[in-house]
């Protein structure tokens, strides 16, 4: 009868989108001609010091990546959520490509004047990173493969450094307090952040006293 119970709570859908709630990033990436390309992405992943990028084929960003590997994946936090949406319409293609244009995208290639970011140097990579976001992480494209449909693109960054607002970093050690850093998420096409904590891990490196 439980399991009978449990079957009949659920429904089968077809989503458009699997946004399921994963953390936004902005990508700094270097154009032909030397300028930067800014762009918003909401499938990225980390496993050790490699970070997972989903990408669009027609974009501007999967471009660049294709013959200049040098990034920077910056993470802003929820205040930062109406900067990312300033960006979401924007594409650094031109012409901007056919399926972009039908989905109202318009070129624009000062990306960090039109969502009022500061571009700052790196350290080890020729891109800038974005100054308002509390965490940076400069890094390479190491490998660029399709996705099994051929839609998308999978891009293996590894990460070369790692910058931290210092409000966020746990005094005297090299780990980010997770009750201070709050990453912005893009839950099925809406912004959110993190609620309150609930726990922790019983292997964390940073255990909140309760």
């Amino acid at each position: 009868m439980t399991t009978a119970a449990h079957t009949s709570s659920h429904i089968a859908i077809t989503p458009n989108i699997l946004y399921f709630g994963t953390p936004v990033a902005l990508l700094t990436t270097e154009n032909e001609d030397g300028s930067v390309n800014l762009a918003p992405v909401s499938s990225a992943w980390a496993l050790g010091q490699t970070v997972v990028l989903g990408l669009g084929t027609s974009g501007r960003t999967a471009a660049n990546l294709a013959t200049r590997p040098d990034l920077v994946i910056s993470l802003p936090n929820p205040s930062l959520w109406a900067a990312v949406e300033r960006l979401a319409p924007l594409t650094g293609a031109t012409p901007v490509p056919a399926a972009k244009r039908a989905r109202g995208y318009r070129y624009e290639p000062d990306k960090f004047a039109a969502a009022g970011l500061t571009p700052v140097p790196s350290e080890t990579v020729r891109t800038p990173r974005v100054a308002e976001c509390p965490l940076q992480l400069e890094a390479r494209a190491r490998r660029i493969s399709p996705d099994a449909e051929g839609h998308f693109l999978i891009v293996e960054c590894g990460v070369t450094r790692v910058h931290a607002d210092r409000n966020i970093v746990v005094p005297g050690t090299q780990h980010i307090d997770p009750t201070l850093w709050s990453p912005l998420i893009y839950n099925f096409r809406h912004y959110q952040g993190l609620g309150p904590e609930l726990g922790h891990c019983f292997n964390s490196e940073t255990p909140t006293e309760r």
